[in-house]
């Protein structure tokens, strides 16, 4: 079975408990447990991680690059100036999409600079739990054109 890693970063842990209009009602592990239901309709495994900390995230992808195919990251505020995110998830050389719950560029100014997201293949904002399936979809169909999936499905 082919893996996609799922990556949260900062703050993602308390969904369900921060603004529900930016954010939605689902926690993360209900979040999670939606895409990895959607994930076996492709045969494809999800391996989720969530950390507060920008090091942790970047180890992460370090690690497990060789067992993925794939990323999706929501990273949280450290899109908007982790260029460390930024080198390690070019460095992965898989396919990324980045996903926002909230509309992050109708949000505060500040919030409009998007330093990770030329990183991935698409940026989904604004969706909520939404967003990840369609990033999910995204991800398998560039991952198809590749031929680093079956495309039987």
């Amino acid at each position: 079975m082919k893996k996609i890693l799922l990556v949260h970063g900062p703050n993602l842990n308390l969904l369900g408990k921060r603004d529900k209009n930016h954010y939605g009602d689902l926690t993360l592990d209900k979040l999670v447990e939606l895409v990895r239901s959607d994930a076996l309709k492709y045969d494809i495994e999800i391996e989720s991680f969530q950390s507060n900390h920008e090091g942790a995230l970047v180890d992460f992808l370090q690690e497990k690059t060789k067992e993925a195919v794939g990323v999706i990251i929501n990273p949280g505020a450290l899109t908007h100036y982790s260029y460390a995110l930024y080198d390690a998830l070019v460095d992965t050389g898989l396919p990324c999409v980045e996903v926002h719950l909230s509309d992050v560029e109708n949000r505060e100014e500040w919030r409009k600079i998007l330093v990770t997201a030329p990183a991935c293949i698409a940026k989904i904002s604004g969706k909520k739990e939404l967003g990840y399936i369609e990033g999910l979809s995204l991800l398998i169909e560039r991952l198809e054109r590749l031929n680093n999936l079956d495309s039987n499905f």
